[in-house]
Protein backbone atom coordinates (compact mmCIF):
# COMPACT_ATOMS: atom_id res chain seq x y z
CA UNK A 1 0.00 0.00 0.00
CA UNK A 2 1.34 3.18 -0.75
CA UNK A 3 1.83 6.36 1.93
CA UNK A 4 -0.33 9.24 0.59
CA UNK A 5 0.07 11.23 3.84
CA UNK A 6 3.55 12.58 3.11
CA UNK A 7 2.67 14.29 -0.14
CA UNK A 8 -0.87 15.87 1.84
CA UNK A 9 1.24 16.78 4.60
CA UNK A 10 3.68 18.51 1.97
CA UNK A 11 1.18 20.23 0.16
CA UNK A 12 -0.38 21.72 2.89
CA UNK A 13 2.95 22.81 4.30
CA UNK A 14 3.35 24.51 0.92
CA UNK A 15 0.00 26.15 0.83
CA UNK A 16 0.28 27.82 4.22
CA UNK A 17 3.74 29.33 3.69
CA UNK A 18 3.07 30.20 -0.04
CA UNK A 19 0.24 32.28 1.07
CA UNK A 20 0.49 35.72 1.11
CA UNK A 21 0.74 37.90 4.98
CA UNK A 22 -2.01 39.61 6.05
CA UNK A 23 -2.60 42.95 7.08
CA UNK A 24 -4.36 43.88 10.17
CA UNK A 25 -7.30 46.26 8.74
CA UNK A 26 -7.55 43.86 6.02
CA UNK A 27 -11.21 42.26 6.00
CA UNK A 28 -10.35 38.79 7.06
CA UNK A 29 -13.76 37.43 8.35
CA UNK A 30 -15.35 36.83 11.71
CA UNK A 31 -11.93 35.10 13.49
CA UNK A 32 -9.25 37.30 12.22
CA UNK A 33 -7.26 39.15 14.94
CA UNK A 34 -8.44 42.17 15.49
CA UNK A 35 -6.00 45.80 15.87
CA UNK A 36 -6.54 48.73 17.62
CA UNK A 37 -4.86 52.10 17.74
CA UNK A 38 -3.68 53.97 21.05
CA UNK A 39 -2.81 57.32 19.63
CA UNK A 40 -1.58 59.43 22.64
CA UNK A 41 0.94 58.53 25.75
CA UNK A 42 -1.03 59.97 28.55
CA UNK A 43 -4.26 58.50 27.91
CA UNK A 44 -6.77 55.84 29.58
CA UNK A 45 -7.08 53.40 26.88
CA UNK A 46 -8.94 50.21 26.65
CA UNK A 47 -11.36 47.64 24.06
CA UNK A 48 -14.68 46.78 25.10
CA UNK A 49 -15.73 43.81 26.96
CA UNK A 50 -16.94 42.16 22.92
CA UNK A 51 -14.35 43.84 21.12
CA UNK A 52 -16.51 45.75 19.04
CA UNK A 53 -15.05 49.40 20.11
CA UNK A 54 -11.85 50.89 21.55
CA UNK A 55 -11.89 53.39 24.22
CA UNK A 56 -8.80 56.42 24.82
CA UNK A 57 -9.32 58.94 27.38
CA UNK A 58 -8.14 61.50 26.40
CA UNK A 59 -8.17 63.87 30.42
CA UNK A 60 -6.09 66.72 30.16
CA UNK A 61 -4.57 69.49 27.53
CA UNK A 62 -1.24 67.91 27.41
CA UNK A 63 -1.42 66.06 24.09
CA UNK A 64 -4.80 67.22 22.52
CA UNK A 65 -7.00 70.90 23.27
CA UNK A 66 -10.03 69.84 24.63
CA UNK A 67 -10.56 72.66 27.01
CA UNK A 68 -10.31 73.02 30.56
CA UNK A 69 -13.44 70.80 32.56
CA UNK A 70 -13.21 69.07 29.24
CA UNK A 71 -12.66 65.24 28.80
CA UNK A 72 -12.43 63.98 25.41
CA UNK A 73 -12.85 59.87 24.05
CA UNK A 74 -11.58 58.64 21.20
CA UNK A 75 -13.55 56.20 19.80
CA UNK A 76 -12.63 53.53 17.21
CA UNK A 77 -14.69 49.95 15.66
CA UNK A 78 -13.26 46.77 15.46
CA UNK A 79 -11.59 47.75 12.20
CA UNK A 80 -9.44 50.39 14.16
CA UNK A 81 -11.50 53.01 12.31
CA UNK A 82 -13.02 55.84 13.58
CA UNK A 83 -16.75 55.93 14.28
CA UNK A 84 -18.38 58.62 13.65
CA UNK A 85 -22.55 59.29 14.59
CA UNK A 86 -22.24 56.95 17.29
CA UNK A 87 -23.93 57.32 20.80
CA UNK A 88 -22.26 57.12 24.46
CA UNK A 89 -23.28 57.25 27.71
CA UNK A 90 -21.41 57.35 30.92
CA UNK A 91 -21.52 56.63 34.17
CA UNK A 92 -19.30 57.52 37.34
CA UNK A 93 -20.17 55.18 39.97
CA UNK A 94 -18.36 55.25 44.00
CA UNK A 95 -17.00 52.24 44.28
CA UNK A 96 -17.32 53.02 48.03
CA UNK A 97 -20.84 53.58 48.78
CA UNK A 98 -22.25 53.03 45.55
CA UNK A 99 -23.24 56.66 44.88
CA UNK A 100 -22.84 58.21 41.75
CA UNK A 101 -20.79 61.08 40.82
CA UNK A 102 -22.61 63.77 39.40
CA UNK A 103 -25.23 65.42 37.63
CA UNK A 104 -26.02 65.96 33.92
CA UNK A 105 -22.93 65.09 30.85
CA UNK A 106 -23.32 66.73 27.55
CA UNK A 107 -21.46 64.65 24.81
CA UNK A 108 -20.93 66.46 21.75
CA UNK A 109 -19.65 64.61 18.18
CA UNK A 110 -16.79 66.32 17.11
CA UNK A 111 -15.73 64.26 14.41
CA UNK A 112 -13.07 61.95 13.15
CA UNK A 113 -14.15 59.42 15.74
CA UNK A 114 -13.72 62.48 19.03
CA UNK A 115 -16.51 63.29 21.38
CA UNK A 116 -15.82 66.01 23.96
CA UNK A 117 -17.69 65.03 27.27
CA UNK A 118 -18.50 67.81 29.76
CA UNK A 119 -19.96 68.23 32.90
CA UNK A 120 -17.95 64.97 34.43
CA UNK A 121 -16.07 65.77 37.38
CA UNK A 122 -13.05 63.05 37.52
CA UNK A 123 -10.84 64.66 40.55
CA UNK A 124 -12.87 63.09 43.30
CA UNK A 125 -11.12 61.39 46.65
CA UNK A 126 -11.72 57.09 46.62
CA UNK A 127 -11.87 54.60 44.10
CA UNK A 128 -14.51 55.23 41.26
CA UNK A 129 -15.84 53.66 37.80
CA UNK A 130 -15.96 55.57 34.90
CA UNK A 131 -18.00 53.17 32.47
CA UNK A 132 -18.59 54.35 28.90
CA UNK A 133 -21.05 52.43 26.41
CA UNK A 134 -21.25 53.10 22.99
CA UNK A 135 -24.04 52.19 20.58
CA UNK A 136 -23.95 52.30 16.56
CA UNK A 137 -25.56 50.67 13.64
CA UNK A 138 -27.51 48.11 16.39
CA UNK A 139 -23.92 47.21 18.30
CA UNK A 140 -23.28 48.29 21.48
CA UNK A 141 -20.34 47.72 23.76
CA UNK A 142 -18.51 48.76 27.04
CA UNK A 143 -15.56 49.18 28.60
CA UNK A 144 -15.09 50.57 32.59
CA UNK A 145 -12.11 52.20 33.92
CA UNK A 146 -11.43 52.32 37.70
CA UNK A 147 -9.76 55.44 39.36
CA UNK A 148 -7.28 56.43 40.36
CA UNK A 149 -5.89 52.82 39.72
CA UNK A 150 -6.16 53.37 35.85
CA UNK A 151 -3.98 56.35 36.18
CA UNK A 152 -0.89 54.17 37.79
CA UNK A 153 -0.77 51.40 34.58
CA UNK A 154 -1.43 53.73 31.71
CA UNK A 155 -0.08 52.00 28.50
CA UNK A 156 2.22 53.31 25.91
CA UNK A 157 0.55 54.61 22.48
CA UNK A 158 0.40 51.78 19.79
CA UNK A 159 -1.56 48.65 18.57
CA UNK A 160 -3.33 46.71 21.00
CA UNK A 161 -5.52 43.32 20.28
CA UNK A 162 -8.17 41.88 22.68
Amino acid sequence: MKNILSPVIAALVFGLLAAPPTRAHDDQGPGAKKIFTKHFQETLFDITRHAAFSVEVLLDDKEYKIGQGVIGIVLHDDKDADVIGARLSLTLKNLGDGSSGGGPVSIADKGNGLYLVSGLNLQREGRWELSVTARKDGTEDSVSFILPDALKKRYPKGPYSP
